[in-house]
């Protein structure tokens, strides 16, 4: 009996070693494989510094990111340095796979997201999202996940607080001008699911700590609108949920879109007085996604004055990596020398889209950096944005769309969304 079982452990520890062998040879066949870059000609080295100094001039606004969870929960603060050799996301830990033990934690983690990087991408704006995750709703009600979300905005709070030199929070359109005047980064929160609103009290509380934006539902479905990933429950938006939107036009809170079923939109659609934003959702016919967005809505949007804000995630972004086994399990990588890149004129390609089919009035950026996986070759954190600027030039947009789609679209809805609060007219 002792004979069959040394002779079962050695037949798994060669079965170990050859797996082990395997995902080596496919690591290191995937680096061996992997194309350097081309050298840029004279005239592209001209252009890029021409968009270096466009991009470091103009206003640039992230329209999502998910940083706070990994400030909360793993310690991380935004005058880390997230990128340091040897540090570790926690995305697994935080979103897939929580019980894995010996997670990061302060500045052992690694972001897509920190002032010095921040600084050298030109950012000057970001909405940092405030997530109170579907579980602790699913498992506590609106009442658990609104605890998670005043958790969130605390540890934001303190740690804009310990930055104060470098960031400062923006709750208006003129604290933008003042702050980056400043050279300061200058976030807004954004509360990302309508599930901890039970009455419009609670809506004007959120309000009143620092919220701007509110994404109507995330991955779940709730008692006054749904989820473009879950079952319905409201059917669009209930008779609540329209009170929801009028409140938020109300009170200059911007109506978010992403996330949302496509019944749900077109209810707001509807009801809305003023512009209304998709903060991190991406062409649907390029990337059939359920969380992207067909050409009529991505019109609809238009028509009323607002912005679609494209999602740098591969998950949205890419035709090849729409499937969540694919990215996040790794099994298409595994089936393959090397995981293939999106490449990041493909972002481009679906800002293209947005632009022909609505006009270039009506897109910007939302990165879903540090929620988002899978980022596009050149554009794997902040500071990579000015890639974005110099791809944009050489498809051939002016400087003034260029502008636009950096910041100022976003800006212009932020302050006609202001305005109506001001006046009670749009």
């Amino acid at each position: 009996m002792k004979r069959i079982v040394k002779r079962l452990m050695k037949g798994a520890l060669l079965f170990i070693a050859l797996v082990v062998v395997l995902i080596g040879g496919r690591i290191v066949l995937g680096l061996l494989l992997k194309p350097a870059p081309p050298a840029l000609t004279a005239e592209e080295e001209a252009l890029r510094t021409r968009a270096l100094g466009l991009h470091h001039d103009a206003i640039v606004v992230d329209g999502h990111n998910d940083l706070s969870t990994f400030i909360l929960d793993f310690g991380f603060d935004l005058g880390m340095d997230g990128d340091e050799e040897g540090d570790r996301s926690p995305i697994i830990y935080a979103f897939i796979l929580p019980w894995l033990p010996n997670p990061p934690y302060g500045d052992e983690v690694r972001t897509n997201t920190d002032l010095a990087r921040a600084r050298e991408g030109g950012l000057d704006v970001t909405f940092f999202s405030v997530w109170p995750e579907c579980g602790y709703y699913e498992s506590g009600g609106s009442e658990m996940a609104r605890q998670r979300a005043l958790e969130k905005i605390e540890a934001l709070q303190d740690s804009v607080l310990r930055n104060a030199d470098h960031v400062e929070f923006a709750h208006r359109a003129a604290d933008i001008t003042r702050i980056t005047t400043e050279g300061k980064l200058a976030p807004l929160m954004a509360l990302e699911g309508g599930h901890v609103i039970e009455n419009l009290e609670q809506l004007r509380q959120f309000y009143d700590l620092g919220v701007r934006r509110l994404t109507l539902a995330q991955d779940c479905s709730h008692n006054w609108a749904d989820s473009s990933r879950d079952d319905p429950v409201a059917y669009g938006l209930s008779e609540f949920g329209r009170q929801v939107v009028g409140e938020m036009n109300r009170l200059g809170m911007i109506v978010d879109i992403s996330h949302v079923s496509d019944e749900t939109f077109w209810e707001v659609i509807a009801v809305a007085e003023v512009p209304i934003i998709a903060s991190h959702s991406n062409a649907r016919v390029l990337a059939d996604h359920v969380r992207n967005m067909d050409d009529d809505m991505l019109r609809a949007v238009a028509d009323t004055n607002g912005v679609v804000m494209v999602n740098f995630s591969g998950l949205f972004l890419d035709p090849r990596k729409t499937s969540e086994w694919k990215v996040f399990l790794g099994l298409h990588w595994f089936t393959h020398p090397k995981q293939p890149d999106t490449p990041l004129s493909l972002l481009i390609d679906h800002i293209d889209h947005i632009v022909q089919v609505a006009g270039s009035d009506y897109v910007g950026l939302g990165s879903d950096f540090d929620g988002g996986v899978s980022f596009p070759q050149d554009l794997k954190d902040v500071g990579d944005l000015p890639n974005i600027t110099f791809e944009l030039m050489r498809r051939g947009y002016s400087d003034d769309d260029i502008r636009k789609i950096l910041g100022g679209n976003l800006l212009r809805v932020l302050g006609e969304v202001e305005s109506f609060r001001t006046t009670g007219t749009s």
